[in-house]
């Protein structure tokens, strides 16, 4: 009698409190675009979204994954492991900076960025793929393959694409550290709203 009248109150509970839905989990997983380079990590556009979204009252909790540096092949080495050990309902991948930067193989960045999203086809996790673009100096060829690449991998099953990821920071020396790659503190409310705007529908669909 006392389990029939706990299952009762259990489901009349999760019927009035909204609350009671289970939280999102969202895994970033990037270089130093992403890691608060340089800045204070509460002032990084991964923790500035993540004030936003729950101050507008979204049950989100974010784990930045993202390390300085990062190429795509450092990344799939690691990825599995943090998937199965933070079990996101979504992915933010942002990767694929430094390879361009290095002049690395663009069929390896393809591969690795490519063996991610699987591991998260398969496990239901939805991507939010971070594009990004490399200075036109890599050669017309170099830069035209490099951007095919998130465009084509955009086209999977479950990716939803940001086509340029410093969006309106990038060309503005206002914005970008005296290194003139990484965006400076000023930038990072202007990529926290850029990725906002692409991750909202996926939150919803979550929600659903």
């Amino acid at each position: 009698m006392r389990s029939f009248t706990f299952l009762c109150l259990t489901i009349v509970l999760s019927t009035l409190c909204p609350h009671a839905i289970a939280k999102t989990n969202i895994l970033v997983f990037g270089d130093s675009l992403s890691s608060a380079y340089n800045i204070q990590q509460e002032k990084g556009w991964v923790t500035l979204l993540e004030n936003k979204l729950v101050s507008t009252k979204y049950d989100v909790d974010f784990i930045n994954a993202s390390i300085s540096g990062e190429t795509s092949s450092g990344g799939l080495i690691r990825f599995l492991s943090q998937v199965d050990k933070t079990n996101p309902d979504i992915v933010i991948l942002e990767l694929g900076a430094n390879d361009g930067l290095r002049g690395s193989s663009l069929k390896t960045m393809r591969s690795n960025l490519q063996s991610m999203i699987e591991i998260c086809q398969q496990r239901n996790i939805s991507i939010l793929l971070a594009g990004m673009h490399i200075p036109p100096n890599y050669g017309r060829t170099y830069t035209r393959k490099f951007d095919q690449i998130y465009l084509d991998l955009a086209k999977m099953d479950g990716v939803t694409l940001i086509p340029f990821f410093l969006q309106g920071v990038a060309t503005k020396h206002e914005f970008i550290q005296l290194d003139g790659l990484h965006p400076n503190e000023k930038a990072q409310p202007i990529i926290a709203s850029l990725v906002e705007g692409y991750l909202a529908p996926l939150l919803k669909n979550k929600a659903e």
